[in-house]
């Protein structure tokens, strides 16, 4: 099948936690040879069994800010004193290997990369309703003071769901991930994405058929 489209576009995924995007995003790349998923960098420790370059790009800090001084971080954000970004050379890498870059960032780094990267597709994620405080409970992992500030931040983020282009409710994962590949295979064919190569191909059919038609009176 004759494809329009050579050019590739990054694909943002946010929701609040407990919306399941890790596992909805380690489907799509078991999935999907056209993504990539983008590995973030961050000042903080890696944590037993983690991995640099596989997990988080580890870095110190004065690293950390001098790349971002040099423009090198798509976006990046302190939370609780830890420096989280986006390396530019992973959209970059993305972009001449072509593959679509996935991410997985926040709403204010959705915000700043669709700012910084017009062309990119967000998707919000949103857990099931009744479900999703029992999703964070049984990670056992926060309580209290720290369960209550990680509530505090999903409500946020739950009101800025309008700002993306698509939103979908993870109920379902096999039905999750399909609707982010149908979104995908969608913006692939986006008239806005291909009008060159739409143009090229639609003048060449017009030749063609100039070409039948000459033949044709003879």
């Amino acid at each position: 099948m004759t494809s329009l489209f050579d050019r590739t576009f990054p694909v943002v995924l946010s929701g609040p936690s407990g919306s399941g995007k890790t596992t909805v995003i380690r489907e799509l790349l078991s999935r999907r040879s056209d993504l990539r998923f983008s590995v973030s960098a961050t000042t903080r420790e890696a944590r037993p069994g983690e991995r640099s370059g596989v997990h988080y790009v580890f870095l110190e800090r004065e690293d950390f800010e001098r790349r971002c001084e040099h423009g090198e971080m798509l976006e990046w954000a302190d939370v609780h004193g830890k420096l989280y970004g986006t390396p530019r050379e992973n959209l970059e890498r993305a972009k001449s290997d072509g593959v679509h870059l996935l991410l997985d960032v926040d709403v204010q780094g959705a915000r700043i990369i669709r700012r910084a990267v017009p062309e990119a597709v967000t998707i919000f994620l949103l857990p099931p309703s009744g479900a999703w405080l029992s999703r964070l409970r049984s990670r056992g992992s926060e309580t209290g003071p720290a369960l209550e500030r990680r509530l505090r931040t999903a409500e946020a983020e739950l009101m800025a769901a309008e700002e993306f282009e698509y939103s979908i409710v993870n109920d379902e994962l096999t039905e999750a991930v399909r609707r982010v590949e149908s979104i995908l295979d969608g913006e692939e064919s986006r008239t806005a994405r291909v009008g060159r190569e739409l143009s090229q191909l639609v003048s060449a059919l017009e030749n063609e058929i100039s070409a039948a038609r000459s033949e044709a009176a003879k």
